[in-house]
C-alpha cells in the first residue's frame, strides 16, 4: 500500500466508539485516495470502510483491532487517487424546474440557463454513498459550488435533483434534506427488484440531460414478502401484530457506501440466545417485538422460544365450531416459560402479555422465519425501508430450515432487564467530535441524568436533560456514523443511534456508547432514565 510518490496524508484518526476509527483527510480526493487504498490492500481486522466528505470511518472485528487500525491509518503512505470514472456512465434525465435554481444562479453569479448548462455539461463522478440507499454524492467540477440551506426542509420530494458544495445528488425518496433543489427526475434510484439495486454506484459517472416535458416521478413500493389475509401452507399466522413487531435477523453489514444500513435485531444477544434455544443457526430470522400484544397460530407443530423482555407467556387451544378462524379458546390457557423450548401444536395460539421489564422481545420458531431476503438479510430496516413490512394480522410467516442442530437447547439464564422506574448505566468512549462541545460538555454528559423520550425507536433513543452546548458554530461534513453514536443537533439533546441509523450523518457525534452495552440500550423502556460513564 505503499507509494514512492505519495500525494496524501490522512490529518488524524479519532475514535469512534470501540470498534471503529475515523480518519480525517483534507479534502474529498484524499477520502477517495485513503478508500481506494483500504479496499486496495485492506489492513490486518479491517471490516468496512465509509467514505464521506473529508472523513473515512473504518470499522474493525474487535476493539484491540480498531486501536491497531487507528496506529496504521494514521501513518500510512497513500497513492493518489485515478479521478476518472471506473465505472458505468448513467444518464439521467431532468427537468429544470428546481424551487431553489434562481437562488443557484445569484449564488454562482449566472445565469439559470447557465446553471443549466454547466450541470448537463459534465460528467459527475460517483465519489460514496450517502445518508439513504441510493442516495450517491457525485463529484463536479467545482463550478457550481454552493452551500445547503440555513434550514433544512423537513421534506424533499423523491426525484429532485440537488446541489451542495461541490457534489450533486438526487434524492432516492422523500426525505428531510437541505440542498439546493435545481430539478427533478423519474430515475428510479434504488430498486430492490434489480440484479444491483442502486443506478449508480461509487466509481460511476453520471450525466445529466435535459428534457422539456413534465416528468412523473414512480418510485418502487415496499414489498412484502407474504400478505395480510394470506392463509395457505405452514408456518406463522398472525393474528394480532400487537404495538410494532417485525422480521429482523443479524443485519446486513457490508453496504455502507451504498447508503444502507446493517440493521438486524436491536438486542443480538437475546436474538441469539432464542435461536439457540430452538436448535437455530445463531443469526435466523426471528419476530422482534415491543411491549404486548403479539399473538401467532402455529400452522403445524412448532418448537419456539422467546427471550429478552420477559413477557407473560399464554397458550391457547383454538376453539372448535364453524365462526372461529380468528378466535381462540377463553378456557384456562396453559402458560409457557420465557428463554426455554416449548411447543405450540398445530392451531394452537401463542399470546404474549405484558412485562414488568426490559422493552423487546424475540420470538423464534426452529427453522427460522423464512421471509424472502433483501441484499443477504431478511431483517426489516425501519429507515431505508428495505427489508419486509411490519407484521400485519392475517399473515403467514412461512418458517424455513435454519437448525443448526437435531437437538433443542437447554434453559438459558437472561441478564436483568431495566424498568420504567430503573436508571440505566451505560459506558462510552468520547468523541470522535466532543472537541466541538463546551469544556466540560463529557463530564456533564455523564453526570447528568437523561430521560428516554416517546420519540424514540429502531433509529435511536432521543434523550431528554440538560442541553449540551456546542464550542463551534457552522456546519459538520456529513461523515459516517456507528451504531451507539450519540449524536447532538442544534438543541443539545442527545440521539442514541441504534440498528437502523443512517449511514452518515451531520451533527457531531461526543461520544459512542460501548458495543458490549448495545443490547442493553435496546432493551431500556421509554419514560425511563440513562446515565453514561467513561468506558
Amino acid at each position: 500500500m505503499t507509494a514512492g510518490n505519495a500525494t496524501h496524508r490522512v490529518l488524524s484518526v479519532r475514535a469512534a466508539g470501540s470498534r471503529a476509527v475515523l480518519a480525517d483527510m483534507p479534502d474529498t480526493e484524499g477520502v477517495l485516495a485513503l478508500t481506494a487504498a483500504l479496499r486496495a490492500s485492506p489492513l490486518p481486522g479491517q471490516l468496512n470502510v465509509v467514505p464521506a466528505a473529508t472523513t473515512v470511518l473504518v470499522t474493525a472485528e474487535s476493539a484491540p483491532a480498531a486501536r491497531r487500525l487507528r496506529d496504521a491509518v494514521l501513518v500510512l503512505e497513500i497513492p493518489p487517487p485515478d479521478l476518472r470514472a471506473t465505472g458505468a456512465e448513467v444518464v439521467i434525465n431532468t427537468v429544470y424546474d428546481g424551487a431553489d435554481l434562481a437562488t443557484v444562479a445569484a449564488l454562482t453569479g449566472r445565469s439559470v440557463e447557465a446553471v443549466v448548462a454547466a450541470h448537463t455539461g459534465q460528467a459527475w463522478i460517483a465519489a460514496f454513498g450517502g445518508f439513504a440507499p441510493g442516495f450517491v454524492y457525485l463529484l463536479g467540477d467545482g463550478s457550481l459550488d454552493v452551500p445547503r440551506l440555513d434550514s433544512p426542509r423537513t421534506s424533499v420530494p423523491a426525484g429532485s435533483v440537488a446541489l451542495a458544495g461541490s457534489y450533486s445528488a438526487v434524492y432516492p425518496r422523500s426525505s428531510p434534506g437541505g440542498w439546493q433543489l435545481i430539478g427533478h427526475t423519474d430515475a428510479v434510484l434504488w430498486d430492490l427488484d434489480r440484479p444491483w439495486p442502486a443506478l449508480v454506484k461509487p466509481g460511476d459517472s453520471v450525466r445529466y440531460r435535459p428534457v422539456r416535458e413534465l416528468v412523473r416521478l414512480s418510485t418502487p413500493e415496499a414489498k412484502s414478502p407474504v400478505g395480510p389475509g394470506e392463509a395457505a401452507g405452514d408456518g406463522l399466522r398472525v393474528v394480532s401484530p400487537g404495538l410494532l413487531s417485525l422480521v429482523e435477523d443479524l443485519g446486513r453489514p457490508g453496504f455502507g457506501d451504498l447508503g444502507v444500513a446493517a440493521s438486524g435485531a436491536l438486542d443480538r444477544a437475546s436474538l441469539r440466545r432464542a435461536n439457540r434455544l430452538v436448535g437455530n443457526e445463531a443469526g435466523a430470522a426471528c419476530i422482534e417485538t415491543v411491549a404486548a400484544g403479539l399473538t401467532v397460530e402455529a400452522v403445524g407443530d412448532r418448537i419456539m422460544a422467546v427471550t429478552g423482555a420477559p413477557a407473560r407467556l399464554l397458550v391457547r387451544a383454538r376453539r372448535d365450531g364453524p365462526d372461529t378462524e380468528e378466535t381462540f379458546d377463553g378456557g384456562t390457557p396453559r402458560s409457557a416459560p420465557v428463554a426455554e423450548p416449548f411447543v405450540v401444536l398445530d392451531g394452537e395460539s401463542l399470546e404474549l402479555g405484558p412485562s414488568t421489564a426490559g422493552f423487546r422481545s424475540y420470538v423464534a420458531v426452529r427453522g427460522g422465519v423464512s421471509v424472502e431476503p433483501a441484499l443477504g438479510s431478511r431483517s426489516t430496516d425501519t429507515l431505508s425501508g428495505i427489508g419486509p413490512s411490519p407484521l400485519a394480522s392475517g399473515q403467514l410467516l412461512p418458517v424455513g430450515t435454519s437448525t443448526a442442530s437435531g437437538v433443542v437447547g437447554y434453559p438459558e439464564p437472561q441478564p436483568e432487564y431495566p424498568s420504567v422506574t430503573s436508571t440505566t448505566e451505560l459506558r462510552i468512549v468520547p468523541g470522535p467530535r466532543d472537541d466541538w462541545f463546551e469544556p466540560g460538555a463529557v463530564e456533564l454528559l455523564c453526570t447528568g441524568t437523561w430521560s428516554v423520550t416517546p420519540r424514540s425507536n429502531r433509529v435511536g433513543l432521543r434523550l431528554s436533560g440538560e442541553p449540551l452546548a456546542r464550542m463551534r458554530a457552522g456546519e459538520l461534513a456529513s461523515e459516517g456514523m456507528v451504531a451507539g453514536a450519540l449524536q447532538v443537533p442544534p438543541d443539545g439533546q442527545p440521539v442514541l443511534f441504534l440498528a437502523d441509523h443512517p449511514v452518515t450523518g451531520g451533527y457531531p457525534v461526543i461520544a459512542v456508547v460501548a458495543e458490549e452495552d448495545l443490547a442493553l440500550a435496546a432493551q431500556i423502556p421509554l419514560g425511563s432514565m440513562v446515565r453514561f460513564r467513561l468506558y
